[in-house]
């Protein structure tokens, strides 16, 4: 198999440190194939067609008006924000009369050792002055080696390898410049920017890990990268989404932010942003109610988000029996207790698109006394209740700054994706 999916995955993960990024370079990608954006604020008049609309520049949702009357919504959904550390407001502090450091805080569950002793940088959005709104968005991203969290040396804590319970007020702090950096972090950010310090009226800035994704493994069967959870099925998702040919269903593909959070926000899996857009498209179409929810009745969602490979050194942690294995193809993942919501409806449904994909799937259970974590499926089946199958792309680290997957699977999942866009009802 070709790698060029995954090369291509790899530079897009490159281009996108933040949320806000991943939803820019999709918009640009969407503009480029014709897609037509939408508004929440303005009134909608649609027709056959491609369309996308976003939510607080951090999530978005494109789809596909077949050219005759609809049977359902097809939606796969993934997240576009990963674990990492927020800048807080006023964030330059003093440090031991010599350094400038950054005061941050914890953005969703992540494994805090691996951020330590290695090059960082920052990232995100800023509202700037505007002469005809007030303020409007700016992106920005200070593409070069900005920051460090430097660890304690092993002689000033002899326990460091035998556990440490890392405090983030005290020990994942990064240092951003000697004494003579001392007010100049939003001066960094502004030129980074394009604009004036004094323009700036409110940032959500993050720390991102510098290190470039690449390939390994003595066959290059690897790959590694930031973020790979769960930007990997939003690349691969979206590329199956783009290159999908007719339908008898409305093609969705959704992006929400907040996932790593709980995704309880205006823009997350929890809010009504996806209920909003498929009332909306059903009324611009002038269909009626009933019309709206016998479509909804019709409807499937997938729910991607990446999966946890058996580790090499820890096969204890996996269930006895369900244990995938990056390069094995698409896991299909099953939880008793609904953290995710397949079933054997849904993955009846999804093995039958992956066999005329020609792709291979394997399951995914957690060890019965050990909690996993909870994904998008759950959760937005809340506000639109469809049939829903949970399913990823086996990983190692999950919730490292810099995780492993294997550098065949991304194909399989664009494929899937393509043929499942495709479904004829």
């Amino acid at each position: 198999m070709s790698k060029k999916i995954a090369k291509d995955m790899l530079n897009f993960i490159d281009k996108s440190p933040t949320c806000f990024h991943v939803v820019e370079n999709l918009k640009e990608k969407l503009v480029k194939e014709g897609f037509t954006e939408l508004k929440e604020s303005e009134e909608w008049k649609l027709k056959a067609g491609k369309y996308f609309v976003t939510r607080n520049d951090s999530s978005v949702i494109s789809f596909k008006i077949p050219k005759k009357d609809f049977k359902g919504f097809y939606m796969i959904a993934s997240h576009s924000d990963s674990p990492s550390f927020k800048i807080k407001e006023n964030p330059e502090m003093e440090g031991s009369g010599a350094y400038v450091k950054l005061n941050t805080e914890k953005y969703g569950g992540m494994l805090c050792a691996q951020w330590f002793d290695r090059p960082l940088s920052v990232a995100g959005r800023l509202m700037v002055k505007s002469k005809k709104k007030g303020y409007k968005t700016k992106l920005v991203n200070v593409d070069r080696d900005l920051l460090m969290i430097p660890s304690l040396a092993i002689h000033m804590n002899r326990e460091a390898n035998d556990g440490y319970k890392y405090n983030p007020q005290v020990d994942m702090i990064p240092v951003f410049g000697d004494s003579e950096a001392k007010d100049k972090f939003f001066d960094v950010i502004a030129k980074a920017a394009g604009v004036e310090k004094d323009e700036i009226l409110g940032h959500d800035l993050f720390l991102y890990n510098r290190v470039k994704p690449t390939f390994w493994g003595a066959n290059e069967e690897y790959l590694s990268s930031s973020r790979l959870d769960d930007q990997e099925c939003v690349y691969t998702t979206f590329e199956g989404f783009l290159n999908s040919g007719d339908s008898d269903n409305v093609a969705m593909h959704c992006v929400f932010d907040n996932e790593e959070v709980g995704s309880g926000t205006k823009q997350g899996a929890d809010s009504t942003f996806l209920k909003d857009t498929l009332i909306r498209i059903n009324e611009a179409l002038g269909r009626n109610n009933q019309q709206y929810y016998t479509a909804v009745a019709n409807s499937f969602m997938i729910s991607a988000d990446n999966a946890h490979a058996v580790h090499p050194n820890h096969a204890d942690k996996a269930d006895p029996v369900n244990r995938p294995v990056m390069n094995k193809g698409i896991v299909i993942k099953y939880n008793a207790n609904q953290k995710y919501t397949t079933d054997a409806v849904s993955a009846a449904f999804f093995k039958l698109i992956c066999e005329k994909a020609q792709v291979p799937f394997q399951t995914f259970t957690n060890r019965s006394d050990i909690a996993g974590g909870s994904t998008l499926g759950n959760i937005s089946t809340a506000q639109v209740s469809v049939d829903t199958v949970d399913i990823g792309l086996a990983q190692l680290a999950m919730h490292s700054p810099y995780e492993s997957a294997g550098s065949l699977d991304p194909e399989y999942l664009v494929k899937a994706a393509k043929v499942f866009y495709e479904y004829k009802n």
